[in-house]
């Protein structure tokens, strides 16, 4: 299972995906913010949503993942 993390320490400010979801390689499945500057995490790879392990507003470390993929 890919997991999609964190490259930055920030805050989660919108959850652009939900459980069952199918992602593409490049799509953006999270949005954080960090130092005003809002920064997209996209997927790696192809898949579905499997799991999402963070909530908006939450704090979020480099590494730390954010949604599970199958």
């Amino acid at each position: 299972m890919p997991n999609i993390e964190a490259h930055i320490t920030g805050n989660v400010w919108k959850i652009e995906v939900a459980v069952g979801d199918s992602v593409s390689e490049g799509d953006t499945v999270v949005i954080l913010e960090s130092m005003k500057m809002e920064i997209p995490v996209e997927a790696e790879d192809d898949g579905t949503v499997s799991e999402i392990r963070c909530e908006e507003g939450q704090a979020v470390s480099e590494g730390d993942v954010l949604v599970v993929l199958e």
